[in-house]
């Protein structure tokens, strides 16, 4: 092992600690994988700006080819650690897809994603949605503008099909539940059938993020639910216009997270604190003085190794605006949020609320007792990690005391319903009742047997 006393590495350091911890590092040369969006942010912050290297770690960080490749290098060592879906950790440990136990001390950011639909999808959208005073539409955009789209496709004989990145991530809930809360079924899986589409009014499938754009262009999607820059990149490329953001889908929700094994964290806790040090103080690097750093964010992430996408369609979104049609530029300054509003807290209530879209659509077969999502959730997110990192960057002169939760009890104040497009409020501590509210979706103990909903 490596011992480490950080207040030697004020030559290396930008900001360097005057009294630091002294920590044992397990392990000091570290891979980490990411997939080429935006909110990978935090990880390539914290090795340009030398945060990994004032915590001793030696780190590289690797793109992966799609999200299956970055769960599969994690769990079986190739990689230490990775940006993830939300729903990856999750979906491993309770055995939907690969089985594995993998844990988050860290969130990576709050909202940052969109979703697209294609010219024509548009043009024929745009009759069913309001307009405000200067002609422009009206956010946030209903799916009940896309109902008759999908109507006259249907009619038609022709299946309307739309993109997300992965079955357990964030892209696909957000879009179903903008579907759901227009009226239009997404579709449910099932043991024996996990296409997602039974019964389903818009069939969605998987398309990698940067193939959004192309796969949108080339006509095999008509909309897609991505993070960016690929909805603003279908803009620049004048293939596709964003409908909404999910920020005006459900203001502030959880995002990435940076998910570890839990042998890892049982086998390296100090190097494991270590990395949550520097994810932190990238963190508070990307939002403080009111977004100072976005520009030279940007210049980072439009690198090749990184997202690799042009430098103006990575500010579109990261700088505070976010562009709907050409010349629609509003003002969006919480779109990537990644230190404000407890964004790095690694919330109980923000993984109860991907179990229930599990649950609602039949990724989690049966009906299970709120007592089980509260235990799966603190078996997979780990706050006290985060914490114990946090309070060693404070003791450190690092981080103000005030930007910590220090006294939750894991859970978030409920999500009052005007925050969400379907005016549904949600709170963690009940997700059964949360269920039940919402109209389309498995409530109770309904099931999905062969091509309907049971029960």
């Amino acid at each position: 092992m490596k011992k480490l006393v950080l207040a030697a590495l004020a030559s290396t350091a930008l900001i360097s600690p005057a009294f630091a911890e002294t920590l044992e590092l397990e392990k000091d040369e570290l891979t980490f994988g990411f997939i080429k969006l935006t909110d990978m942010a935090p990880l390539a912050v914290a090795y340009e700006q030398g945060y990994f290297d004032d915590e001793g770690l030696f780190v590289t960080l690797e793109a992966q080819a799609n999200w299956k490749v970055l769960l599969d290098g994690v769990i079986d060592g190739q990689l230490d650690g990775a940006h993830m879906l939300a729903g990856q950790p999750l979906a491993a440990t309770i055995g939907y897809g690969t089985k594995a136990h993998i844990i988050t001390p860290f969130s990576m950011d709050l909202n940052g994603n969109g979703i697209t639909v294609s010219n024509d999808v548009w043009e024929a959208m745009r009759p069913h949605v309001p307009s405000m005073e200067d002609g422009r539409p009206q956010h946030p955009i209903s799916a009940e503008a896309l109902r008759p789209v999908i109507e006259d496709y249907n009619a038609k004989g022709k299946p309307f099909n739309m993109g997300m990145v992965f079955p357990v991530s964030t892209h696909n809930y957000e879009l179903r539940y903008w579907l759901a809360a227009g009226g239009i079924n997404p579709g449910y899986y099932a043991p024996d059938n996990i296409s997602g589409q039974i019964g389903a009014e818009a069939l969605l499938s998987v398309t990698p993020p940067p193939q959004m754009p192309a796969t949108l262009e080339a006509g095999t999607i008509y909309g897609y639910a991505v993070g960016e820059p690929w909805n603003q990149q279908a803009v620049a490329k004048g293939i596709g216009v964003p409908v909404i953001t999910d920020y005006q889908l459900w203001k502030n929700n959880p995002e990435k997270v940076f998910g570890i094994t839990q042998g890892f964290a049982e086998e390296n806790p100090n190097t494991t604190l270590a990395v949550v040090k520097a994810l932190i103080r990238a963190a508070m690097w990307l939002d403080e003085n009111d977004n100072a750093n976005r520009e030279a964010a940007v210049e980072i992430l439009s690198r090749p190794e990184y997202v690799g996408a042009d430098f103006d369609v990575i500010a579109a979104s990261m700088t505070g605006t976010f562009e709907f049609e050409k010349g629609d530029i509003r003002d969006v300054p919480d779109f990537n949020v990644f230190f404000r509003y407890n964004a790095t807290y690694p919330y109980y209530s923000d993984a109860v609320w991907y179990l229930t879209q599990m649950r609602r659509w039949g990724q989690i077969a049966e009906a299970k007792p709120d007592s089980w999502y509260d235990e799966v959730a603190k078996s997979v997110y780990k706050p006290e990690i985060y914490l114990e990192a946090a309070r060693l960057l404070v003791d450190e002169g690092l981080a103000d005391a005030d930007g910590f939760d220090w006294d939750s009890d894991g859970y978030k104040a409920a999500t009052p319903a005007e925050d969400i497009i379907d005016k549904i409020g949600y709170d963690g501590k009940t997700p059964n009742a949360y269920l039940d509210s919402l109209p389309i979706g498995l409530k109770g103990d309904q099931r999905v047997i062969g091509n309907e909903v049971q029960g």
